[in-house]
Parts: C-alpha cells; sequence; structure tokens
C-alpha cells in the first residue's frame, strides 16, 4: 500500500475518492502541514498502491485503514475523506469509533443512489469491461468532460495519470460496492465531531447529501460551497483549507 506523509504534529488521515489517488490531495497536505502531520494513502487497487486482489469493497477500504493506522501506531485521528473517501470515513467511524477523533467528509454520497447516472452505470460489470476496454475513449471522454468537473486546469492531467493506472477490477467492484451503499440507518452510531464539505456545483454526487448526513448526526456541521463542484479542495482550496484547518484545530483547543 502506498502512501505519502507531511508535516508535523498531530496525525490527520486524507482519503481520496473514486479513481482518484492520494495526490488530489497535495495542495492541501502543503497547507495542513504546516500544523498537522498529514498522511495521505492511496485505496488498494488505486494510485500506487497494489493492484492483486479479489475485492475492492467499500468494506475492503475500512479494513484497510484500520490496519493501516495500526501499522502506523496512529491510535485516533481525524479522518478526511474525499467522495468515496468520506464515505469509507464514516464507515470507519461507526465501525470502529475508537480510531476517529473527528470525521470530515466533502462531496461524499451517503446514499449510493446520489451518484450521477454515469457512475451508476460503470457500477454495472458489462459496461465497465466495455469502458475498460476502450479505455483510450474514456480518457478521451474524460479529458473532454473536464472543465465542467473543476476548474483547475491542472484536473485533465491529474485524473488522466489516475485513470492509467487502475484495473477494470477496482474500477468496476469499487463503484458498484459505492452504489449499492446506504449510511442512513448508522449514522445514528458517530460519535465524533462530523463536519460535511459539499459544493452546490457538484455534477458527480448529489449536491443535497449534506442533508441526511445533518438529518442522521444532527450536530454534525455542514459548510456549503455556492461555486464549488465536486473537488472542492482544487475548486476553491484556500476557503477550504482554512474551513478545514478550523474544524480540526477546534479539537485541539477541546483537548
Amino acid at each position: 500500500m502506498h502512501y505519502e506523509v507531511y508535516g508535523r504534529g498531530r496525525p490527520a488521515i486524507l482519503l481520496h475518492g473514486w479513481l482518484g489517488s492520494w495526490g488530489l490531495w497535495q495542495e492541501t497536505m502543503a497547507y495542513l502541514g504546516r500544523y498537522y502531520r498529514t498522511y495521505a494513502l492511496d485505496f488498494w487497487g488505486f494510485g500506487e498502491s497494489g493492484k492483486k486482489r479479489e475485492s475492492y469493497a467499500i468494506q475492503d477500504f475500512v479494513g484497510l485503514v484500520d490496519q493501516f493506522m495500526d501499522r502506523l501506531g496512529i491510535e485516533r485521528a481525524p479522518l478526511v475523506g474525499h467522495s468515496m473517501g468520506g464515505t469509507v470515513s464514516l464507515s470507519v467511524a461507526i465501525q470502529y469509533p475508537q480510531r476517529v477523533s473527528k470525521v470530515v467528509v466533502v462531496g461524499s454520497p451517503i446514499v449510493g443512489s446520489s451518484l450521477a447516472w454515469p457512475l451508476k452505470m460503470a457500477g454495472r460489470k458489462p459496461i465497465a469491461v466495455i469502458l475498460f476496454n476502450m479505455m483510450w475513449a474514456f480518457r478521451l471522454g474524460m479529458r473532454a468532460a473536464s472543465p465542467f468537473i473543476c476548474r483547475d486546469a491542472r484536473f485533465p492531467a491529474m485524473m488522466d495519470k489516475d485513470l492509467s493506472r487502475t484495473t477494470v477490477e477496482s474500477f468496476l467492484l469499487s463503484i458498484a460496492s459505492l452504489r449499492r451503499t446506504d449510511l442512513r440507518p448508522f449514522l445514528s452510531k458517530v460519535k465524533a465531531p462530523a463536519m460535511g464539505m459539499f459544493g452546490d456545483r457538484d455534477n458527480v454526487v448529489h449536491p443535497r447529501q449534506w442533508q441526511p448526513m445533518k438529518e442522521g448526526i444532527p450536530l454534525a456541521r455542514i459548510e456549503r460551497f455556492p461555486k464549488a463542484g465536486h473537488f472542492i479542495m482544487l475548486d476553491e482550496p484556500e476557503p477550504f483549507a482554512r474551513k478545514l484547518k478550523t474544524f480540526l484545530d477546534e479539537e485541539t483547543n477541546n483537548g
């Protein structure tokens, strides 16, 4: 499993979304790393992590985070997850509450049905196989769609690099698992302070997924970004990093 570390201080763990990698967190790490020891990992099947596994379900990634913390001697830390990574973060807070001091989700599906229809279709095996066998066309299509997904000029190249490192199994099995996920019945088990960050222009996950989060975790803080889409950390890097740090710092102040 591949991960990157930057900074000193108390640990904070960053989790990427579907088809992404730790690279999406580089600016966030550069900012947060001045105050926290930040860890950004690549889930199995993505980025530079290993790809020889039989399963890439959300539950596998939940176990991965627990094992990662165990191996590195991190007893407890805040988890910050983007998209699928946020769904994983909440799931860790539900299943391993002793591990999570705070949980932050960024544009994450609480309910898998909130995914945009192309993503739900990609979770069906025949379509995933076709897409993967025509990866050149898929990558071309993603490049064309990139300006509508994220305003950052670097995004198309970042996405293309991450796409080039995935496999049909990790591509299919992870999104199929995410599509079937529904965290609503379990949100009451989240005892750690929680924050949801959602872009009003998100066209990958329904932008109003903050509502089931707020209903399930009444004390959750919700931060909405009117001008941001799915990749808030790239669309609005400065306000995103500032609000994230403020939330993480409150834990420090409260002991």
